[in-house]
């Protein structure tokens, strides 16, 4: 259930908006042709989350709101798309000398943005991080670090998301182009992970609004309905198996086989 109101007095030119689905419901409110800012409550029961929800619809009709006409434009959908999480990513490259004040740029950057907004940013972030969740990158990443845990192979796929649209959509299809990208890493004695990419966005959330991650992810549910969960992925490639791992990446087993990047 769904219900849009509108305030249009004086000064005043609002919307509040409530959508009920199960044992919580989402509010979304501000001036209208904004994007307005965003709250989700959950509840014990289905009952007692219609009961608020109906409470709350009361008392904004009793302080002078009316419904909407369902053809009007109020909201203005969130202005983050794929390009511009692009471009986010490539100016955080930029402002600062590692990445960790790239990383305290970027949560900086996002926390001043609407609820919505910095959600949107997640939600591009994690369609493009699951298309890198394949057995060859897998396989890349066990190379190059001697070794690739599921944990490790999420820093390593957050790292290389981090490298840019064109390395990554580049190494996704063409794994040993990777090579000339880890050059920087092997003088640093270093390693391709960057473990604090995962949680920009739930960080810069709880910077604007005080809330916690339980808090963030569920708001990210309700808005984006993604519920973020990982492919099945069948190996083609076997940890024992050197041999085969050599004969599938030659240039990446020539450089980093006897000689992977370690901590």
């Amino acid at each position: 259930m769904e219900t849009i109101l509108i305030l249009k007095e004086g000064f005043s030119n609002k919307f509040w908006k409530i959508k009920v689905a199960g044992k919580s419901h989402t509010v979304t409110y501000g001036k209208i042709g904004t994007v307005g800012a965003v709250k989700v409550k959950t509840f014990e029961t289905e009952e007692a989350c219609q009961k608020n929800a109906d409470r709350l619809v009361r008392s904004k009709m009793k302080k002078g709101y009316v419904p909407a006409n369902p053809s009007d434009q109020l909201m203005k959908e969130s202005t983050m798309t794929d390009h511009l999480f692009w471009e986010i990513i490539k100016i955080a490259k930029q402002k600062g000398e590692d990445a960790d004040e790239q990383i305290e740029w970027l949560i900086n950057h996002l926390s001043k943005k609407p609820v919505k907004e910095i959600v949107m940013f997640d939600y591009y972030f994690n369609q493009n991080y699951m298309k890198s969740y394949t057995s060859a990158l897998w396989a890349t990443a066990y190379i190059i670090m001697g070794g690739a845990s599921d944990d490790s192979f999420d820093y390593f796929r957050a790292w290389l998301l981090y490298q840019g649209k064109d390395t990554y959509e580049t190494v996704i299809h063409d794994p040993e182009k990777i090579i000339p990208h880890l050059k920087v890493l092997e003088d640093d004695e270093d390693v391709p992970q960057l473990e604090d990419l995962l949680s920009v966005a739930s960080i810069a959330y709880e910077e604007k609004t005080g809330l916690d991650y339980d808090d963030y992810y569920e708001l990210y549910e309700k808005i984006t309905e993604d519920q973020n969960r990982m492919p099945d992925i069948e190996f083609d490639w076997d940890e024992d198996d050197e041999e085969g791992l050599k004969k599938k990446f030659p240039a990446l087993w020539a450089r980093y086989g006897e000689s992977p990047l370690e901590y």
